[in-house]
């Protein structure tokens, strides 16, 4: 019997399962490994830390198969030589071939105090604990989110909308807001927050973080409540595997997302080398190759030489429940159709992988 174990209940992952689930080989196994019994739709994460969607919402079943394996717990560490997964629990799980999508975990670019004193939104339990100390604020508390990427712009966002008694300082250390992409973009999300009194902090650096405190360049700035958006690396089972890394601590692969050196371990989503940003799309395109190299394999096919190009449609946003934006092939739609459209998506996503 040949086991395909999956390590993360991610985006990545869940797509695998859905492709191969309903048709795999009946000599293959499927183990897969995550700390919770469910998925957690991680691009909502902002809404439950800011206390507008329930932690019920942002769930999905694992899918039930009578040839599917859950195992719940915390992974230590991967064996390579011996092809085990080692769980904290003293559990161990053998694997022919194995599918690491175990996602990232905040980044804190060596600046004093961020990781002791920031509050963070990488996985659905800090979430939890970073809604129970924004929403456990007296009024007039000032919060100071770090990081102006998707993550930071919607939490604050959503953060307004729930708190409007909240001072909200969103400090980003570019010029402008998402300055990579339409500056109609940029002005139309700086206006939301200038019209909602959110206070953007462009051109910031954050040189140390203490409980009360954030240093921007000389500037010190009081503040009750801090939550790090600025950043992310590879979970640590990620950076500790032996494997050749990339400068940002993240497995090389090759183009069929497996190791250079093991074709049983393929790298995919956030903990993956890739010049694209890490997103759900980026985890669920390399899912949908990587069930294709599985599927020759099973079949005992030659690969493709050449995998196809994976080319991400863009991305949305959204800013409170009623506003938002979207980026689509070099187009751009803002307001309450851009939000709708996220909706959309995320209702679509959850149907598709409903039990």
């Amino acid at each position: 019997m040949q086991k395909l174990v999956l390590l993360g209940g991610g985006y990545g992952n869940m797509r695998i399962l859905l492709r191969l689930l309903p048709n795999f080989p009946s000599d293959v196994e499927i183990t897969l490994v995550d700390r919770t019994p469910f998925h957690s739709l991680k691009t909502e994460f902002y809404a439950l830390a800011a206390g507008t969607s329930t932690d019920k919402e942002i769930r999905v079943a694992f899918p039930e198969n009578d040839r599917l394996n859950r195992v719940f717990g915390e992974i230590t560490r991967i064996d390579r030589e011996e092809k085990k997964v080692f769980l904290e629990d003293g559990q161990e799980v053998e694997y022919d071939d194995l599918v690491v999508g175990l996602g990232c975990e905040d980044k804190y670019h060596d600046v004093p105090g961020a990781e002791e004193f920031t509050y963070s939104i990488q996985t659905i339990a800090k979430s939890r604990t970073t809604f129970e100390k924004l929403c456990g604020l007296p009024p007039g508390s000032t919060v100071g989110i770090v990081g102006a990427g998707l993550s930071g712009i919607e939490l604050a966002s959503e953060l307004r909308e729930s708190r409007s008694d909240l001072k909200i300082k969103l400090f980003d250390r570019s010029p402008r807001i998402l300055r990579d992409f339409p500056e109609k973009l940029s002005d139309y999300v700086k206006s939301w927050f200038e019209k909602h009194n959110v206070e953007v902090i462009a051109e910031s650096n954050i040189t140390c973080v203490e409980e009360t405190r954030l240093y921007n360049h000389d500037q010190v700035i009081d503040v009750d409540a801090i939550v790090w958006t600025a950043g992310v690396q590879p979970v640590k089972i990620v950076r500790d595997m032996e494997a050749e890394k990339d400068n940002f601590g993240r497995p090389v692969i090759t183009q069929y997302f497996h190791l250079p050196d093991d074709e049983s371990i393929f790298v995919i989503g956030d903990c993956a080398s890739s010049p694209l940003p890490p997103t759900a799309q980026l985890a669920e395109e390399q899912a949908e190759r990587v069930v294709r190299v599985l599927r020759h394999r099973w079949n005992g096919e030659n690969l493709p030489d050449v995998m196809p190009e994976i080319k991400l449609k863009g991305f949305m946003g959204s800013l409170g429940k009623k506003q938002g934006f979207v980026h689509l092939a070099d187009t751009t739609v803002t307001g309450r159709i851009a939000r709708l459209m996220k909706s959309g998506l995320l209702w679509m996503y959850k149907r598709q992988n409903d039990n």
